[in-house]
Order: structure tokens, then C-alpha cells, then sequence
């Protein structure tokens, strides 16, 4: 960094005299028209910055999302949760990753992203700092299970980051 020059203030206002919302967004699919209109509007008429972290559902979480499935009345995806190629998660992930990326940019947001591996809460805390977040959005489906017993990413997460964490639901489509 130059002399006499200094980090841009996250709040400052950009030279059209508009805020710029910073923002940090897990993800674990690919977004959707109704999830890209639902994140880019949340703050009005003000600029949102977005990182995306595309953090796909492992094996870890398998019973638990079978329980949520069957709370769901999801019977059907319960008895084959086991079946999903884990080979395939991380083409997939990056593929909805960088579709998300483009929706996000088409509706006008600045937005960058990566595909989180094993340790996504540290990755997460490191993001926040780096680029000097607003807030977090998680924007997942629900899991019944792991909520109840705090163990989704929202919950997770605000012990995580020392900024607002808001729990959003994807749209199904």
C-alpha cells in the first residue's frame, strides 16, 4: 500500500454517494430467480457486494438430513439419501456455484465466490474479516433436525463472525 493512502472505510459511501452493502452468503445450491430476487433486494435501493460460499451438503450430515426429509414428509428422499454420487459433489458444487455468481451479477450485484471444503465456519470467520462484512445471510432449506438442536449453519455462525447473521429459506424451485 502506498504512503499516505488508506483502506476504503466498509460504510463509506462510493463516489455516486451510495453505500455499498457487503455481504457474505452461504449457500449449499445452486440459487434460484426467486433466492437471487429475494438476497439482492433485502437492503432497497442500496448497492450489495456479494461473496458466496458454496458449501455443499457432505456425508457428515446424512442421517440428519434424513430425519428432516422424513419430517418433512419427504419419505421418498429420506430412502435415498445415500444414493447421491459423492464423486460428483464437487463439479456440481462449482457448477452451482458459478451459475449463482452469474444470476447474482445479472440482477446487478457485484459478486464473487468459492466452494468451501472441510472447515466452512473457519473459512467463513476469515471471509468476514478479509472483506470487512456487513452481515452474513445463510440462505438454506430447512432443517428441522439440526435447528432444533442448533446445529445449522445460522446458529453456528453467529458464534462464529462478529457481525448480524440472518437465516433465509431457498425457494424449493
Amino acid at each position: 500500500m502506498k504512503e499516505g493512502s488508506r483502506e476504503p472505510d466498509p460504510g463509506a459511501r462510493t463516489s455516486e454517494g451510495t453505500h455499498v452493502f457487503k455481504t457474505v452468503l452461504m449457500i449449499e445450491k445452486a440459487l434460484s430467480d426467486a433466492d437471487v430476487e429475494l438476497v439482492t433486494t433485502l437492503h432497497g435501493e442500496e448497492k450489495v457486494s456479494f461473496v458466496v460460499l458454496m458449501q455443499p451438503r457432505g456425508k457428515q450430515d446424512e442421517l440428519l438430513r434424513a430425519l428432516d426429509d422424513v419430517a418433512l414428509g419427504h419419505l421418498d428422499k429420506a430412502v435415498h439419501e445415500h444414493d447421491e454420487g459423492e464423486e460428483e459433489a464437487p463439479t456440481l458444487a462449482g457448477e452451482s456455484l458459478e451459475h449463482s455468481l452469474r444470476h447474482l451479477q445479472r440482477a446487478g450485484a457485484e459478486a464473487v465466490g468459492e466452494v468451501v471444503g472441510a472447515h466452512p465456519l473457519v473459512r467463513l470467520r476469515e471471509v468476514v474479516e478479509e472483506n470487512r462484512a456487513d452481515e452474513v445471510l445463510v440462505l438454506t432449506s430447512p432443517h428441522f433436525v439440526e435447528e432444533f438442536f442448533h446445529r445449522d449453519w445460522a446458529s453456528r455462525a453467529r458464534h462464529e463472525v462478529g457481525v448480524p447473521v440472518l437465516k433465509l429459506f431457498a425457494s424449493e424451485a
